[in-house]
């Protein structure tokens, strides 16, 4: 990979390309004004268990109660004009001048990587990381303006993710404010879509040789994620014979041949893993026929399944393919299990990440995957995520940095 250094206040030319930015002293006062009296209180903070429900707002009262206001300040204000950044998939970018001035303030390397025309991931480093924080930068459609209120922030990205970005940094800040190191941050394009961030990323490897965990963040409600299922994605086609409404029998429906393999398919039982919860399969897309008064000679839908490790579900809709019926698999991703870690509490989760893709910069390949707010909440149009979520987020993410730090 092409690296070219320029000053912070110099051009942008193509390519990946880093952005040294040494903390002057206007830097190092904000840096220091998150220490406060109470930061053994932090300490002692990253110490106390991670119990999502019952536990997660002791977690965030103590977060706050032992560091500056002026973290959580950061906190909530930067999270606010994160989301007032459009950033849906492909047009990323949008929000790379807010984020870019986030992650400047805290100094570090800032390195961008241009993925593609509007889309950059940025990776920023602490010295040499052993710890590196990760999420992704876009969200899904369509795109809704922050609301805050005395409790939270309510917008597109609250969440998923832009509410783990700010979550990820607000810890990284607390652990400068001691003087740790060794840390960074990688902010990738296109999770909700394509993951081309992530698979771009992998070309960032050489510049994380020490690195010892990833920590990705999704919106988890604090509980570390057991691993993810794998992904199918299968086209399945019904070839027919059309004829005239009023005659049917003088043709073949292909409608009717696909909705009875759909059925089949839905009576077939479908495994569990204690780990990673049940294979399951949602019917996206059906598309069948062309006129009203047309028997349907073509038909066709895509399922999206959730699958297991030793899953038979292509071999189980291959096998009751009816005559004419085609099997396309588009898109084939295995499932993953993540390393437990003693202290945490861990959750089987419905949703897949860029975590599988990801892990592959770390040597041994060790990840966590978890962070504050509900998935029930992504993907709304009342995503949302509170303050005190927020600084839970930041606590735990600090607790799990301190584990591979070796504090």
């Amino acid at each position: 990979m092409n690296l070219v250094t320029r000053h912070e206040r110099g051009g942008s030319p193509k390519g990946s390309r880093i952005i040294a930015a040494p903390l002057d002293d206007e830097a190092k006062a904000r840096r220091l004004s998150c220490r406060s009296p109470g930061m053994e209180g932090l300490r002692q903070c990253g110490e106390l268990s991670s119990a999502a429900f019952q536990g997660h707002r002791r977690h965030a009262e103590g977060f706050m109660n032992a560091t500056a206001a002026t973290l959580q300040d950061w906190m909530n204000s930067g999270l606010e004009r994160l989301c007032a950044r459009d950033t849906t998939s492909g047009q990323e970018d949008r929000g790379l001048e807010e984020l870019r001035r986030l992650l400047l303030d805290l100094g570090g390397t800032l390195q961008e990587q241009p993925v593609a025309p509007g889309r950059t991931n940025l990776l920023v480093r602490w010295g040499e990381p052993r710890v590196l924080f990760s999420t992704h930068l876009d969200t899904v459609p369509p795109y809704f303006p922050p609301r805050r209120d005395a409790l939270g922030i309510e917008g597109r990205g609250a969440c998923d993710a832009k509410g783990q970005v700010i979550a990820q940094l607000g810890a990284i800040r607390s652990l400068l404010a001691e003087g740790r190191e060794n840390l960074g941050w990688l902010g990738v394009v296109g999770e909700e879509t394509d993951s081309a961030g992530a698979l771009a990323a992998r070309n960032l490897k050489s510049h994380l040789p020490g690195l010892r965990v990833l920590i990705n963040g999704e919106p988890t409600d604090l509980r570390l994620a057991t691993g993810q299922r794998g992904v199918q994605h299968l086209h399945l086609h019904c070839q027919g014979r059309s004829a005239h409404s009023g005659s049917p029998e003088r043709g073949e429906s292909a409608a009717w041949a696909l909705l009875d393999w759909l059925r089949a398919l839905r009576e077939l039982p479908r495994p569990r893993d204690p780990e990673l919860g049940p294979e399951v399969w949602n019917l996206g897309l059906l598309r069948a026929g062309e006129a009203l008064n047309s028997v349907p000679a073509e038909a066709e839908a895509e399922l999206l399944a959730r699958v297991l490790t030793g899953s038979r579900f292509l071999e189980d809709v291959q096998s009751l393919r009816p005559p004419g019926g085609r099997v396309d698999l588009r898109l084939q991703e295995p499932p993953d299990h993540y390393p437990i870690l003693p202290g945490f509490e861990y959750a089987t989760l419905p949703f897949g990440s860029d975590a599988p893709a990801l892990r592959d910069l770390v040597l041994d390949r060790t990840v966590v995957l978890a962070g504050p707010g509900s998935i029930t909440s992504a993907h709304t149009a009342e995503e949302r995520i509170t303050f005190t979520e927020l600084a839970a987020g930041a606590a735990l993410n600090r607790r799990l940095a301190l584990r591979f730090l070796g504090a």
